[in-house]
């Protein structure tokens, strides 16, 4: 028996009481806050006030037992971990990609000093307030006359200045914010700043507009080209050592060609059924006409989702409480949103995208075609159940603090997982249609794969994204352009887009190891993934199979063959 006064016992004591979930409670929390303190980015001081917080936090963690946690507290452990040192690496990437855009932003060091002033509650001089902006809008206005008249001169890639305008318009978000919190509440503030903020503002928008248009080389009206921020090849590596992908970018380019040939070989086979030959395009066509009429988008995707939830509870596939099975609810999205997501989501709910009367010709036949009933027969099983919905129903009610760790190669990654699933089940009746439909996804991830990192390699622009889906997918030009748009102006992390097929591919390598082996029924490896809520999925297989894990565990598994 150990004694409770033991080194080991002592050790034993600070497991149980400092549990990890915890400390990534805690630490949840106290990030959220300081991100809020601080919100503005590129600010110097927030940066240090978040590196001096992963790095106490890392040092408090490497001082905890890890042998004597359970396999759980392991992989807590691990998480916690590998999320820490990757909010560091972000930090120290996006602070030189900060400082390429320096030259454009001789104004925001005076304006986040405002900011922050406001945020700690520094007294306000609003007389040193006003002549500080007076001084900003002199900067301003050099810089928007260097960007007009000597842009020739400025050596910046168009990335960095869409970046630098970018981080403009953040500034200009917290300075309205900043001014709207003394406004009419201090009097000397309104005679003094009033003037000088209005100049202000107007500058933030004209040298945002300025660098867009002459550096970035986006023009006036057209608001919705695709610059996008590829981040290297250093960076990817960094993203991949946070997602635990044991492959260079390279290997999973290769990955990605590998099974868009594959998908191509069984287009022309469901072509052939068809009719077609070998000209799956043709039958791509054909399949994208087969479309309902206005107005009845919404009960074919209420009959698809109740087909969805029948053949996986008939079939004993994965558990569907009935909350989840009951409480659906269906959005329709605006035109404006479908410029981004030209095909429905799901989630919470399920928002359907399908051509409004205010849309032009065009646009309502390439959105209709776009969201055909075989392209949508798909796309729900992905969305709903026993994809999306099901998936935030049990993270919602299953080691939610997990969900700090959320990662495309899970979340995106369990929804595809589930179109191999229903391609390989004969019991999913499927017409040579529904099987061009089907791989048409399939396809598209894999495209995913090779231009998300071939851009952010730097060996591919936007428009050779765009024509990839088009020439060699087939898709409609519009939703080509809002998938690329999607995947590439900065709201999805680097590795999103290829996060699909490769978490697809890890999930499937997965269930081969444990159900195809015995070790589990399919129910239950459905069950037990999905409860362990959000993680890599090389510590998910390490979970589910109890593997040996030590404090210092490095990526290593190799769940495809090159």
């Amino acid at each position: 028996m150990v004694s409770v006064t033991s080194p080991r016992g002592i050790a034993i004591q600070r497991a149980q009481a400092d549990t990890m979930r915890d400390r990534i409670e805690r630490i949840t929390e106290d990030l959220k806050d300081i991100k809020e303190f601080f919100p503005i980015k590129i600010s110097r001081r927030r940066t240090q006030k978040l590196r001096d917080f992963l790095t106490s936090e890392l040092d408090s963690l490497r001082s905890q037992p890890f042998d004597l946690y359970d396999q759980q507290g392991k992989v807590d452990y691990l998480l916690i971990k590998s999320y820490l040192e990757r909010q560091l690496r972000e930090l120290d990437l996006n602070s030189k990609q900060d400082e390429k855009t320096a030259l454009l932003l001789p104004f925001s060091e005076t304006l986040l000093e405002l900011c922050e002033a406001r945020a700690m509650v520094v007294s306000m001089n609003s007389k040193d307030a006003a002549q500080k902006l007076v001084e900003c809008q002199s900067q301003i206005a050099a810089v928007i006359d260097i960007v007009k008249n000597g842009s020739s001169k400025i050596r910046m890639e168009k990335t960095i200045a869409f970046r630098a305008a970018r981080n403009i318009d953040s500034l200009h978000t917290n300075l309205k914010e900043w001014f709207e919190f003394y406004k009419g509440y201090d009097p000397s503030f309104n005679w003094w700043v009033s003037h000088p903020y209005g100049v202000v503002e107007k500058g933030l928008k004209d040298v945002s507009a300025s660098i867009r248009e002459n550096l970035a080389g986006i023009r006036p009206g057209n608001e919705d080209a695709i610059v996008g921020d590829p981040i290297g090849r250093e960076s990817l590596l960094s993203e991949l050592l946070g997602e635990m992908i044991a492959y260079t970018p390279e290997e999973l380019i290769s990955i990605g060609e590998k099974e868009f040939k594959w998908c191509v070989g069984e287009m022309k086979k469901a072509s052939r059924s068809m009719g077609f030959g070998d000209n799956w395009k043709q039958a791509l066509e054909e399949v994208k006409n087969d479309f309902v009429e206005p107005g009845k988008q919404t009960e074919l995707v209420r009959d698809l989702t109740m087909e969805a939830i029948s053949f996986v509870q008939d079939h004993q596939l994965v558990t569907v409480p009935p909350v989840a099975k009951e409480n659906w609810q269906m959005f329709m999205m605006s035109p404006e949103r479908q410029k981004v997501n030209p095909f429905f989501l799901g989630g919470d709910c399920i928002i359907v995208s399908y051509p409004t009367d205010e849309m032009d010709h065009e646009s309502k036949l390439m959105g209709m075609r776009g969201n055909n009933i075989h392209f949508s027969r798909a796309t729900v099983f992905h969305e709903m159940i026993p994809g999306h919905h099901l998936q935030m129903h049990m993270i919602a009610r299953y080691k939610p603090y997990r969900q700090l760790f959320d990662t495309p190669f899970w979340i995106e990654g369990w929804a595809l997982y589930w179109e191999f699933i229903l391609w390989n089940d004969e019991r999913f009746k499927k017409t040579p249609q529904n099987r061009i439909g089907m791989l048409f996804w399939r396809l598209h991830r894999c495209a995913r794969i090779i231009f998300s990192i071939k851009f952010h390699l730097g060996q591919m622009a936007p428009q050779e994204c765009i024509d990839l889906l088009v020439d060699q997918v087939g898709h409609e030009r519009a939703t080509a352009e809002g998938e690329v748009r999607r995947s590439l102006n900065g709201d999805y992390s680097p590795l999103y887009q290829a996060g699909y097929m490769l978490g697809a591919l890890q999930i499937y390598a997965l269930r081969k190891e444990t159900v195809e082996t015995g070790l589990l029924a399919e129910k239950e490896f459905h069950d037990r993934f999905l409860k362990g809520n959000c993680m890599p999925i090389e510590l998910a297989r390490a979970s589910m199979q109890d593997q040996p894990l030590s404090r210092e565990h490095k990526p290593s598994w190799k769940f495809y063959s090159l």
